[in-house]
């Protein structure tokens, strides 16, 4: 069946954002161009290492020679955005992502694929018949040099927003408190 795509080129606005508390938070990969508005379900780990690996492919592209794409050591200021997330209508739920850059528009690409049935259930291996093939879809962003550079830094400030690491066993704090394993041994 075909693939849906919802695609967004040099969008007015792509951030990861969260709905709930620290502990129990959903991240949302969020984009908006014009009225067009899309949100996908990420994990904080995936949140954290699309941030990562943004930055690290914009770092780089400052080492190349004459650098002829103009990439930014920081967040331009007037592309911070700290607003909340508009309002969520969950897409789908992302499975994979990659990441890459287009030379040619001066771009990092985006791409978010849903949860597939096989990585829901791993007792079943086996591919469905082709005629229960159901619709896919997948998100396709691609964003200037700068508001990746935002995106990246907007990212890692909420992945951060979380929950205090234990300093002895690397757990996360709860609200209501900690059992430290690295304590009791």
């Amino acid at each position: 069946m075909p693939t849906r795509v919802h695609e967004f080129d040099w969008p007015d606005r792509a951030v990861v954002g969260t709905i709930g508390l620290p502990g129990a938070r959903t991240f949302y990969l969020q984009v908006r161009s014009g009225t067009q508005l899309v949100s996908v379900a990420l994990e904080k780990q995936q949140s954290a290492l699309l941030a990562e690996k943004i930055d690290e492919i914009l770092d780089q592209l400052i080492t190349v020679e004459g650098n002829p794409f103009s990439v930014p050591t920081s967040t331009p200021p007037e592309l911070v955005d700290n607003d909340q997330l508009e309002t969520v209508q969950e897409h789908f739920r992302t499975g994979a992502t990659s990441l890459g850059w287009d030379p040619a528009t001066a771009q990092v690409i985006i791409e978010a694929y849903p949860i597939t049935d096989l990585e829901e259930d791993d007792d079943d291996a086996a591919s469905p018949p082709e005629d229960e093939a159901q619709d896919t879809e997948m998100l396709l962003v691609r964003m200037p040099v700068g508001s990746a550079r935002a995106f990246a830094k907007r990212t890692r400030e909420i992945v951060g927003a979380g929950r205090p690491a234990c300093p002895l066993c690397g757990y996360p704090i709860d609200a209501d408190g900690h059992t430290c394993t690295a304590a009791e041994g």
